[in-house]
């Protein structure tokens, strides 16, 4: 049993080998739908007999290529191995002479050491003689001034005390002088007072005998009373003014008196004041003897303290002049060295300059490359839309002559079934109208024709792809073989690029070494731990790290822009490598396309 492509009818074949075929149809008795079945392209490829023999012969001369390079790679191998296994001997040899001269200046230096290290003994024993004189000189100049200082607070101490009996004595004679003029002064104001009063006694006694007098001539004379009595009235009023004169003088003598003894009082207890400050003053001295005494006893600390220092510090020059002598032989190696590094510098930067003109001259020719492949890359884009378009229409065609072959099987199915009625005359001709009705139209004639101008159309186009085609591939296999050739070209000033960088890592490798070696065997490393960083050390190895820093940067320089060349290489590759995929799938040049079979 077998159902057609369209699923129209269903073929079954029985033992007898009768044929039947039957129409399929659902329920209602109508035709199914046609349904179009995609064919499947086939994925196996022809490819001429040229073409295999082409890919043989290019595999064979690569092999035998890859085998001519194993073999130089090994000879190249050996001969580095000879060369090094020579410099390793010469730099043995080299550096065993270096370990005995070494030796040589070590006992050398021994030797000087302990010169050195008797002389330094003489100059400390000397040193602390001429201390110890010191020591005793300040010592008897500090008891002197201690003697000097004594004496005098012991002179101060006695003329304080003489100074207090000094003040004593004058407080006592300055009271009892006092004592004295009060009782003079009370004495003399005392007799003046009685005088006074005698002298207004005789005055009281004079006026009454006046008045007696005046009372026994009044009664006689009348006319001179009056004139006596007025005159002898004055007379009296004076006196006695001036009595009241001289008594408010006295008055005030005795005040001035009361004054000068208050004064005097008040001097005395100035003097009392000036004698408590004198006993202050005793005791500030005494303190300022205790703190004279401390300070005595300071200065003598510092004298030992200083006497400590300047023995660290002596030793402390010694060691810096040793310190100074094995810097200036370093020194003079280092400078050698460096003179020699230098020397071995410039002309490995002219190749590093030569290089870098090589590196910019081939960024040119990739740039060229580039442009060169982007151009076909475009061509390519536009070739592969061409060919898409072409089947596409191949594609419409396939389908066109698919469904020619299904009408023509119908038509053959039908006539078949007419067949069948071939003794019924009526029937035939009914089945083969309906045949005619089915399958011919009235645009026939016309399909005709727009199939022939499409056959011509397609044939005519194909053509002019098939040639275009052909012109492409030769461009691609003439492009191909000149990207080839420079990448071959590229490949090998890359690999000698690399060698050459690799070389100059490998003499800076050693150089270090041997700077490191030699800092080890003078065994600045292990003094550089103990006394801290030396400036010449600092100097000279900043000096050596900026020139090894300055020939690494160069050298990573080169190294990117080889890593920058290798990808773009790469690159490449990879697009020749699309593209002769691209050339592979499709058919050469030389043949025609294949002629279109049915399905």
């Amino acid at each position: 049993m077998k159902i057609t492509f369209d699923d129209q009818y269903l073929i079954t074949v029985s033992e007898d080998a009768v044929l039947m075929i039957w129409k399929i149809s659902d329920k209602e008795g109508r035709a199914l739908a046609k349904r179009d079945k995609e064919v499947g392209y086939a994925e196996e490829i022809l490819i001429t007999k040229s073409d295999l023999e082409e890919k043989n012969t290019v595999m064979a001369e690569l092999k035998q290529r890859v085998e001519e390079l194993k073999m130089e790679n090994e000879y190249q191998l050996r001969l580095k191995d000879m060369n090094y296994n020579e410099k390793i001997k010469e730099l043995t040899e080299k550096f065993i002479q270096e370990m005995e001269s070494l030796k040589t200046k070590n006992q050398v230096l021994k030797t000087e050491k302990d010169k050195q290290e008797a002389k330094h003994d003489e100059e400390l024993a000397e040193m602390m003689e001429k201390q110890s004189k010191e020591l005793q000189e300040l010592e008897s100049a500090n008891n002197q001034k201690l003697m000097i200082e004594y004496e005098k607070y012991q002179e101060l101490q006695s003329k304080s005390q003489k100074m207090q009996e000094d003040y004593e004595r004058q407080l006592a004679e300055m009271e009892a002088s006092k004592e004295q003029a009060l009782e003079e002064l009370t004495e003399y104001y005392e007799t003046k007072l009685q005088e006074k009063t005698t002298l207004l006694d005789q005055a009281n006694d004079e006026t009454r005998q006046q008045q007696r007098e005046y009372d026994e001539t009044k009664k006689q004379i009348e006319e001179d009373a009056d004139r006596e009595i007025l005159d002898i009235k004055n007379k009296y009023e004076k006196r006695l003014r001036d009595a009241k004169e001289e008594n408010l003088r006295l008055k005030g003598e005795t005040g001035i008196m009361r004054k000068k003894f208050t004064s005097l009082q008040k001097e005395i207890e100035d003097h009392k004041d000036e004698i408590k400050k004198l006993q202050n003053e005793q005791t500030k001295l005494q303190g300022v003897i205790k703190s004279l005494e401390k300070d005595i006893y300071g200065l003598k600390k510092e004298i030992q303290e200083r006497d400590e220092t300047i023995q660290d510090k002596e030793k402390r020059i010694y060691d810096l002049k040793k310190k100074n002598q094995e810097l200036e032989k370093f020194k003079f190696v280092l400078d050698f060295k460096i003179k020699e590094l230098k020397k071995q510098i410039e002309p490995r930067e002219n190749d590093i300059k030569a290089m870098k003109d090589q590196i910019q001259e081939m960024e040119s020719e990739l740039e060229r490359f580039h442009k060169q492949n982007t151009q076909l890359e475009l061509n390519i884009t536009e070739l592969r839309q061409k060919l898409k378009a072409t089947e596409k229409e191949m594609h419409l065609e396939r389908q066109k002559n698919h469904d020619l072959e299904a009408i023509c099987k119908r038509i053959k199915t039908d006539l078949h079934n007419c067949v069948g009625f071939v003794q019924d005359p009526k029937k035939l001709k009914e089945s083969i109208k309906q045949v005619y009705k089915k399958h011919v139209q009235d645009d026939n004639i016309e399909s005709a024709s727009v199939d022939a101008d499409i056959q011509k159309e397609y044939s005519r186009q194909r053509k002019h792809l098939e040639q275009s085609v052909a012109s492409l591939r030769k461009k691609l296999a003439k492009d191909t073989e000149i990207h080839r050739a420079d990448n071959v070209r590229i490949m090998q000033e890359n690999v000698s690029l690399i060698k050459e960088i690799n070389d100059l890592r490998r003499e800076l490798k050693i150089s270090r070494t041997q700077v490191h070696d030699l800092e080890a065997a003078m065994g600045i490393n292990k003094k550089n731990k103990s006394q801290g960083p030396d400036p010449l050390m600092s100097m000279n190895n900043n000096v050596v790290n900026g020139t090894m820093s300055d020939r690494e940067g160069k050298h990573d320089e080169n190294i990117r822009i080889i890593d920058i060349q290798k990808n773009e290489i790469k690159k490449l590759r990879a697009l020749l490598t699309d593209l002769e995929t691209f050339a592979s799938d499709r058919p050469p040049s030389g043949t025609k396309l294949p002629p279109m079979v049915a399905q």
